[in-house]
């Protein structure tokens, strides 16, 4: 059964709840949402456009694009682990090293969380916790930084890799530095060995 026609003017078979317009509005309407919907995936109406197909021919060319694109992604590497062995307890003891940052991010953009223990930054002997410092610096060959709060996150950092190598290694683009101050230190026993895991998270900016 058909519906009422409500619009004489602009009723259209099929689509009987279109404006004054009919069946110009709705031609546009169409073109405008097939437009929206290319854009929303990211490619242009050229990414678009069919392939170019050959003709029959004693030669026959054609042509077709070639698109790609990638998500978000980085990478911490060259991690070593931090030996503050026999170390003098009047005077602090600090450790920087350099890393492998990457981020493909435009201009190398990511942010860094550092955590400890539930209690922080701390090293433990199983019984008596000492804590430590940890700095962050998005430069390499660098022995200051900002100040890393546990489970806060850092941004604003940038990385110079272009890779998630650094250049094999031989160029890290940040540092990261540890440190236990005399106070904590005078804490310690003697020959106990106190340790803790440090996690560093990076993430695109």
């Amino acid at each position: 059964m058909d519906l009422p026609n409500l619009y004489p003017s602009c009723f259209i078979k099929g689509f009987p709840y279109k404006t004054t317009l009919g069946k110009t509005m709705f031609k546009k309407a169409f073109v405008g949402l097939s437009a929206a919907m290319f854009s929303a995936t990211g490619f242009s109406s050229a990414a678009m456009a069919a392939p170019v197909q050959g003709q029959f021919a004693a030669q026959s060319e054609g042509s077709l694009l070639v698109s790609a694109r990638v998500p978000a992604r980085v990478s911490i590497r060259g991690l070593e682990d931090v030996e503050l062995l026999d170390v003098e307890p009047g005077v602090a003891a600090n450790k920087w090293q350099n890393v492998c940052v990457y981020s493909n991010n435009a201009g190398g953009a990511y942010n860094i969380t550092a955590t400890g223990t539930a209690d922080g930054f701390v090293i433990t002997d199983g019984t008596d916790n000492i804590a430590y410092t940890v700095a962050f610096n998005d430069a390499p060959a660098q022995t200051s930084g900002t100040a890393l709060t546990s489970g806060v996150v850092e941004t604003g950092l940038a990385s110079t890799a272009n890779n998630v190598a650094c250049g094999g290694m031989a160029n890290e683009s940040a540092s990261l530095g540890i440190s236990i101050a005399p106070s904590e230190l005078q804490k310690m026993a003697a020959g106990v060995t106190y340790s803790g895991t440090l996690t560093l998270l990076v993430a695109p900016n």
